[in-house]
């Protein structure tokens, strides 16, 4: 449990501390707890994960008997080494985190859904740094999981406030999707990739840059969509578009296939996204250039 005053850091065997990792995301998801406040915990009971499944469908929004991850499914990712995070405020189920361990030479993890009813309060922040305290108390390394391109709020929470990195790009990854957010939309996600054991990224959106760089290519309404000013590609998206889709569904896919063009050429000439701006700009960046893995693993 990672409440405002505890949080746990001690390290099993096979995951050494030697950097002081530990320590530092034992004081960060403290930490988050308390500025949230929230209590986190892992949940195995059968009841507990229902909670959870309930939660997460009204989150989405999914139609009923179709929660975005069944109750079944989670209990067997626990069974198997995984683990369900809930962040309560009192009794109130306000946040929850679903991962599993990819395989064992990969020392990473794998978040397979995560959500907040409040999230500006830092919900969504305390359940990822428990999270991270887990995954790093039994010797994970590194994070991924994967979100809508097109959330720029999602965006500038994994790679500005977590400092993660999109490392890949995926093109239509479920399919459709039936539920509140994605109806209609095709579900391209870029995959993050978030370093557990020094997550403090410095993060650059590049903004003083922008502004000389070269016009690429125009957005669908009209503006500028795709910038290069020598090694650094910035691209656009739309202010909101969830609330696009219900006004306007044709415009929002125009986006998608727009946005989805500049991010499949660039991840393919060894690209990643490395930060958003405020007024919806990617920051696009050479591998080696923003600190990303350039080993055969994952990104």
């Amino acid at each position: 449990m990672i409440s405002a005053t505890t949080a746990s850091a001690a390290a099993p065997p096979g995951a050494p501390d030697g950097d002081g990792a530990l320590e530092r995301a034992a004081r960060s998801a403290a930490g988050s707890a308390a500025a949230a406040g929230v209590t986190v915990r892992t949940v195995d009971d059968l009841s507990g994960l229902r909670a959870v499944t309930d939660f997460l469908a009204a989150t989405w929004g999914t139609p009923p008997g179709a929660p975005p991850l069944p109750t079944d499914v989670m209990t067997s990712a626990v069974h198997a080494g995984g683990a369900v995070h809930a962040a309560y405020a009192g009794r109130e189920l306000v946040g929850a985190a679903v991962l599993v361990f990819q395989p064992p030479a990969e020392r990473a993890v794998y978040s397979l859904v995560a959500a907040a009813a409040t999230s500006d309060r830092g919900v969504g922040l305390a359940v990822k740094q428990a999270q991270r305290l887990w995954s790093l108390e039994r010797g994970a390394e590194r994070m991924q999981w994967t979100y809508d391109p097109l959330l720029g709020r999602n965006a500038r929470f994994n790679l500005v406030k977590l400092g993660g990195l999109g490392t890949e790009y995926v093109v239509d990854f479920y399919g459709p999707l039936d539920d509140g957010f994605n109806g209609g939309d095709e579900s391209d996600r870029l995959t993050v990739t978030w370093d557990l054991r020094d997550p403090r990224r410095a993060v650059d959106d590049g903004a003083s840059a922008r502004a000389g760089a070269e016009t690429l290519c125009p957005a669908p309404d009209g503006g500028p969509l795709a910038l290069r000013s020598g090694e650094r590609l910035w691209c656009r998206v739309p202010e909101d578009v969830l609330a696009l889709r219900a006004e306007d569904l044709p415009a929002a896919l125009r986006w998608r296939h727009a946005v989805r063009e500049v991010f499949t050429g660039a991840f393919a000439d060894g690209y990643t996204a490395s930060a958003l701006s405020r007024d919806g700009w990617y920051l696009l960046t050479r591998a080696a250039a923003s600190g990303a893995p350039t080993s055969a693993q994952e990104g």
